[in-house]
């Protein structure tokens, strides 16, 4: 774990990796992927954790494109990158999950991409994930919505898109318990605005079994869309009076949590090709 990455020269990951302090990792693209949306909140708010990432490191070139249905898209973007005479590309999704555009889709794309572009070392890095600093940031959004982190009226429903893979949809789950250790609410309760269960309905109800009063809403998202319109009128269909927290969005540790998989994907992409990962 990184607390910051040098993006300049001597990354000590990519120096202890190589043995070339000297690699200078300005040079590299960081290639940000996010969920694309007709929804246009959505790509205001990525543009805005990209500029938050290129802030921090102003020396680095730092890239924004999406998987679907919002432009540039991930071939439009890893093209140009190409086309400039790059030789290596660290790709960082900014997606909370380790599901089916993390494990189909992206891998997908790139795959065509190093077929079109050889000369290109396209370097995938760990989704944004789980990292406990998002769990904190989704913790400083409640509390930004006026709710004392020792109410112990309060319930709070981490919503989050759901997965048709069931262990992803188990691993979103255990959030409920991160989120709410070391406060002095009622309770957490994940829901899914997908098909998966629970619903939010079910999760409220879940809530106000063990003792919660009010109810708060905390989307496990990046950025608000569709879907989080869809969530906020299932909540407000069972519980009227319900607070709804910000998404994720540009929060601080977005771009820490970025730039710390960015200096992973510098250390893989310069050891031998046999020892990378897909």
């Amino acid at each position: 774990m990184h607390p910051q990455v040098a993006a300049a020269r001597g990354h000590p990951q990519v120096a202890a990796a190589t043995g070339h302090p000297q690699v200078a990792a300005a040079t590299v693209p960081l290639v940000a992927v996010a969920h694309g949306s007709r929804d246009p909140r959505s790509a205001r708010v990525v543009t805005a954790a990209v500029a938050a990432i290129r802030s921090r490191h102003p020396e680095l070139d730092v890239r924004a494109c999406f998987l679907d249905l919002t432009a540039p898209s991930v071939d439009q973007v890893l093209d140009a990158v190409a086309a400039e005479g790059h030789s290596t590309a660290i790709v960082v999704p900014l997606l909370l999950g380790s599901a089916y555009h993390a494990r189909v889709d992206l891998p997908g794309l790139l795959a065509t991409a190093r077929a079109r572009h050889p000369q290109l070392t396209v370097i995938r890095s760990d989704v944004l994930g789980h990292d406990p600093r998002l769990v904190a940031a989704v913790r400083e959004r409640i509390v930004a919505a006026g709710v004392a982190t020792d109410d112990s009226e309060i319930g709070v429903v981490l919503a989050a898109v759901g997965s048709s893979d069931p262990a992803a949809n188990d691993r979103t789950r255990a959030l409920a318990d991160v989120l709410g250790e070391g406060t002095g609410w009622a309770g957490v309760e994940t829901c899914f605005v997908t098909s998966s269960e629970p619903t939010v309905a079910q999760a409220i109800t879940r809530l106000r079994s063990r003792g919660a009063r009010r109810i708060v809403i905390a989307p496990w998202f990046l950025a608000p869309g569709r879907l989080t319109d869809r969530l906020g009128r299932a909540a407000l269909e069972v519980a009227p009076d319900a607070v709804f927290a910000d998404t994720i969005g540009a929060h601080p540790s977005v771009a820490e949590v970025a730039l710390d998989r960015y200096a992973s994907g510098m250390a893989q992409a310069f050891l031998p090709q046999a020892k990378r990962s897909a």
